[in-house]
């Protein structure tokens, strides 16, 4: 039982799109130093979960909490402002920029400064410094110079990932970050994430079972819109239902999860 301090919750979140019920009646909690997965198949409604936890949609029902306060109502920019960050399943990075100031401009959405109208942003010492800071955190400090646009598929991942540490977040909510990877960039990746939740609390949407098994410390379940189960990692492997759910003709159980039945 992780005994940290919940930094993010949400309480009964839905999210309606005329007749169709998107996310109905979800709660989850995100604590301190934790990696809480979040898995199911196409169209469980785990990135609009993310999208209605960082503001980009609001909510027809239910309410998200950062660190005990009610935020929602606020915009994704506010959300952002206070604490939390995330990626998404697309690569959402500037390709013509370097790697640095790709971080640099993260760092100065966080630090803005419009007082200072006679200052080059660019040489911001601060937004710099966090910028070379992220950079360091994500494994890309020797690739700051290099343009974003020749960056592996991975390392563009791991981009992503700097640019929202650049922004000193206390929450990140990460969006499929292996989709197309390698088992090398991979691996990296699943390392990266074991060094964040150090320091951060981090809502992991993936498909790879296997990546999820290794580095979640809990996991939630969703299937067509709600939360199906959520616990611990053994306890979800020998979910019953989870199996049913993963089994059939279009869905055959993944191995992370026929392994202890196998």
């Amino acid at each position: 039982m992780n005994t940290g301090s919940i930094l993010l919750e949400g309480k009964n979140v839905t999210r309606k799109f005329g007749a169709l019920v998107a996310v109905n009646d979800v709660s989850l909690q995100l604590f301190e130093r934790e990696i809480h997965a979040v898995i199911g198949t196409n169209g469980a409604g785990k990135s609009t979960l993310t999208y209605l936890l960082s503001g980009e949609l609001p909510l027809t029902q239910g309410h998200v909490l950062l660190r005990g306060r009610d935020i929602s109502s606020w915009s994704q920019p506010a959300r952002s402002q206070a604490g939390i960050g995330r990626s998404y399943q697309r690569n959402n990075i500037f390709l013509p920029l370097s790697v640095r100031e790709n971080c640099r401009l993260a760092a100065q959405a966080k630090i803005q400064k419009p007082w200072q109208i006679w200052s080059s942003a660019q040489h911001c010492r601060q937004s710099l410094a966090l910028a070379d800071q992220a950079l360091e955190h994500a494994g890309l400090a020797q690739q700051a110079a290099t343009v974003a646009a020749n960056l592996s598929h991975g390392q563009k991942r791991q981009l992503e990932v700097a640019m929202c540490l650049a922004q000193q977040p206390d929450v990140v909510l990460l969006d499929e970050p292996l989709a197309g990877m390698g088992a090398e960039e991979s691996e990296r990746m699943l390392e990266l994430l074991q060094r964040l939740k150090k320091d951060l609390a981090i809502l992991l949407i993936e498909h790879d079972m296997d990546a999820v098994f290794a580095v979640a410390d809990r996991l939630t379940v969703m299937v067509n819109g709600s939360v199906l189960a959520s616990g611990l990692p053994q306890d979800i492997r020998s979910n019953s239902e989870v199996q049913t759910a993963y089994l059939g003709e279009a869905e055959p159980l993944p191995d992370a999860l026929a392994a202890p039945f196998s």
